[in-house]
């Protein structure tokens, strides 16, 4: 929707074209727009909108073709990994802020006492529990093996939504195959990151990656003193 938001004023003054896309699924449009991103996600039309919206702006020569981000928190980190694995000569690099990449493992973390959200979300998705082969298909995790660019992925350890295992499970598996990826984790961290030590430093983190894979501007990096920022990739060898 329309209003202020943070994020686009930060890269736009990086220097970046930023784009927000009210994709199929998004509420404020109406009920019918609301429910034609049922069972899209992923490799559906909630992505492909994404991706449409992407070429529009190389065609109207706003946007570099060669020089694209994916960037998102929650289901926008969904779809940055999306973007990653099912269009991969579309972006440059990603960021993933608390995004899941296995939507049955996402959905069987949910607690019992959130068992209506449960049901509401397989209705929104569809039914992995029933159909393994349509999890697979949307799941990015399961499609690593296409991801060519690089990624950032920020998690918070107390992610009641999106738990720590979604972004491990993604980070593990590049870096095991090679493929460019870095991994932030806040162990005070929830569903995004609430201390202001921690939100500078992940964008201070996040603006450098941009600057290596994009070119911008950037400032100079120093971490926090109240940052908790730790880097599981780094605390655990490689297979």
């Amino acid at each position: 929707g329309w209003g202020f938001n943070g994020s686009a004023q930060w890269f736009a003054n990086r220097g970046y074209a930023t784009l927000q896309v009210n994709f199929r699924g998004s509420t404020g449009y109406g009920k019918s727009f609301l429910h034609k991103g049922d069972c899209e996600w992923g490799v559906g039309d909630m992505q492909h909108d994404l991706t449409d919206s992407v070429k529009w702006a190389i065609e109207e020569g706003i946007a570099d073709k060669d020089n694209i981000c994916v960037y998102g928190g929650s289901y926008g980190g969904y779809a940055s990994l999306a973007g990653l694995a099912f269009t991969p000569d579309l972006y440059k690099c990603g960021v993933d802020i608390v995004g899941p990449s296995n939507i049955k493992t996402l959905l069987d973390s949910i607690p019992a006492y959130w068992g209506p959200l449960r049901n509401d979300m397989l209705l929104k998705i569809g039914d992995v529990d029933a159909d393994e082969e349509f999890n697979k298909k949307i799941s990015p995790l399961f499609h690593v093996d296409s991801i060519k660019k690089p990624l950032l992925i920020g998690q918070g350890a107390n992610d009641p939504r999106v738990k720590q295992a979604e972004a491990d499970q993604i980070a593990f598996s590049m870096r095991d195959k090679g493929i460019p990826v870095e991994y932030v984790l806040y162990p005070d961290e929830g569903h995004g990151f609430a201390r202001p030590d921690n939100r500078i430093d992940f964008n201070g983190r996040a603006e450098l990656f941009l600057a290596k894979h994009l070119g911008g501007r950037y400032e100079e990096f120093a971490k926090p003193e109240g940052s908790t920022a730790t880097f599981p990739l780094e605390e655990s060898p490689k297979k």
